[in-house]
Order: C-alpha cells, then sequence, then structure tokens
C-alpha cells in the first residue's frame, strides 16, 4: 500500500494537506499524520511512506534535522521528502538540499505544486 506522511506542528496545516490529498485514498493511499518530528521519525521507520510533506519549523527535532536522519542515518533514499515551510530564503533552500530533501516548497504553497509532487511520487492520478 502506498502512503503519504503529513508532517506540521501546526493542525490546521496537516488538516489542509490530507484535505488536498484526500482524493488518493480511493486509490488506496493511506494518509498519515504526525505533530511533530519524534512523530515523523517513529512513523517513517515503522510505516516507510511513499512521500512526506515536512514542515521545517518544528519544536525539539525540526524539518532539516527529520530529513538529515532519515536520508543520512537511516538511508531511507526512496523516501520522497518535500520540505514545505515558509522559509523561502535562498540560504534556507540550500540548507534544505543540504538536508538531502527531494523538494522544497515555500508557503504559501499552490495545491495544484502539491498534487502534481503527489501524482508523480506515487504514480496515480488524483481522483
Amino acid at each position: 500500500m502506498k502512503s503519504i506522511l503529513i508532517v506540521d506542528d501546526e493542525v490546521n496545516n496537516r488538516l489542509l494537506l490530507e484535505e488536498i490529498l484526500e482524493g488518493f485514498k480511493e486509490q488506496g493511499v493511506e494518509i498519515l499524520l504526525a505533530e511533530d518530528g519524534a512523530q515523523a521519525l517513529d512513523i517513517i521507520v515503522s510505516k516507510k511512506p511513499n512521500l512526506v510533506f515536512l514542515d521545517i519549523m518544528m519544536p525539539e527535532i525540526n524539518g532539516y534535522q527529520v530529513c538529515n536522519i532519515v536520508k543520512g542515518d537511516f538511508k531511507l533514499s526512496d523516501i520522497y521528502i518535500v520540505l514545505l515551510t515558509a522559509r523561502g530564503q535562498e540560504k534556507d533552500k540550500n540548507r534544505g538540499l543540504e538536508a538531502l530533501c527531494d523538494k522544497y516548497i515555500t508557503k504559501p504553497f499552490s495545491f495544484k505544486e502539491v498534487l502534481t509532487t503527489a501524482e508523480n511520487v506515487l504514480e496515480l492520478k488524483n481522483c
């Protein structure tokens, strides 16, 4: 089963992304939610989602750290990680690339870009 993990400490952001991506549920895609980096790491290790939409600015373990741990320490390069953040400066994007993220999207984000990214990664069309 394919799955998407949404990680954001703001409940409204999680709900918005879940709503945008809910059409994939009809195709058997599981939508997983995490409210912080530690919870995200637990889910990534246990469920190995295909795609992770990951906020950067979170308490304790931030998105950069999660990405570094998943891609570097855990060597889970097959998990596609999108850093989804309000931090849009070039230095922030470079830091995201250094953390080995696959894509960097700034907020406010385009619903179409989120959907297109999910369609491409999951090799599905949104209903």
